[in-house]
């Protein structure tokens, strides 16, 4: 949906009128059901021309439908992981801004996110694993529909356990973030990862206006080891986030991307792209 449709989505009457009825998840499974059949076909070309997407970075393959087109892969030559194992590297093609959790007030920790405060707990529904992110830092991965839309693990580890938490789809753009509490309403799944070199982590994919589905490889609760720049998952059709929850002392972000996310600047990365090192 373009930046007009959001707006009257988002600022006038009729508009919030038809957005409720679009943050239900049937809404979202009938636009799933159209852009997996063979009619959808026809929306590829132009999203393509929309978008400039390059598609050399992609399998030479004939897409049976607009989702299978959407959740395309890449080639091995079009996103190489970074050679370092102390490297932190991008979950994903996004926009990053990066954010420091502090512990508030009333003692929960928390950030601000585009204009709406969040306490870790709201974010992930776990109030013993939020504290262990006092202190620590939230980078929020922010995938356009111009993005590839496969995500990755950023090091090697363990997936200790991972949830689904139900909820609606606001659109994650920042028309959305600065009126509501987008990343702690929509459906998102949280996995918790031990990690072989940023200790424990926590990554949540958040799911979107129209993005109803959020699909991970490993089984929901699973318990399994992955290796870095390894497939976690994939969105569909959208714009979509990635917050990832590091804990204090466990990374150094490149300060290029600090200087920026300090002026609320977001900064385009490539999936497998350095951001940070070890600490």
């Amino acid at each position: 949906m373009g930046s007009s449709g959001l707006v009257f989505l988002y600022n006038t009457i009729l508009g919030r009128l038809i957005c409720k009825l679009l943050l239900q998840r049937p809404c979202s499974r009938l636009a799933e059901k159209y852009n997996s059949s063979k009619l959808s076909s026809r929306k590829i070309k132009p999203f393509i021309n929309r978008y400039n997407i390059n598609m050399r970075d992609f399998e030479e393959i004939s897409y049976s439908s607009f989702q299978a087109f959407f959740t395309r892969r890449v080639t091995d030559e079009a996103r190489r992981i970074s050679s370092s194992k102390t490297d932190l590297i991008a979950s994903a093609d996004s926009k990053l801004l990066v954010y420091k959790i502090d512990e508030n007030a009333s003692t929960s920790l928390g950030l601000k996110i585009k204009g709406s405060s969040y306490t870790i707990k709201e974010l992930i529904e776990d109030d013993a694993l939020a504290k262990n992110f006092k202190n620590g830092i939230a980078l929020v991965f922010r995938l356009t529909p111009d993005d590839y839309h496969r995500y990755i693990f950023f090091d090697d580890g363990e997936q200790l356990r991972s949830k689904q938490i139900d909820g609606i789809l606001h659109t994650v753009t920042p028309i959305a973030t600065s009126k509501y509490k987008v990343f702690s309403q929509n459906y998102r799944v949280v996995s918790l990862l031990k990690t072989k070199n940023f200790k424990n982590a926590v990554q949540v994919e958040v799911g979107a206006l129209m993005v109803g589905k959020i699909n991970n490889f490993a089984v929901d609760g699973a318990t399994h080891a992955f290796s870095r720049g390894q497939e976690k998952g994939y969105f569909e059709f959208g714009g979509s986030t990635i917050i990832l929850l590091l804990q204090e002392n466990t990374a150094l972000i490149d300060e290029d991307i600090m200087q920026l996310s300090g002026r609320g600047v977001e900064v385009k990365v490539k999936l497998g792209e350095k951001i940070g090192v070890k600490y």
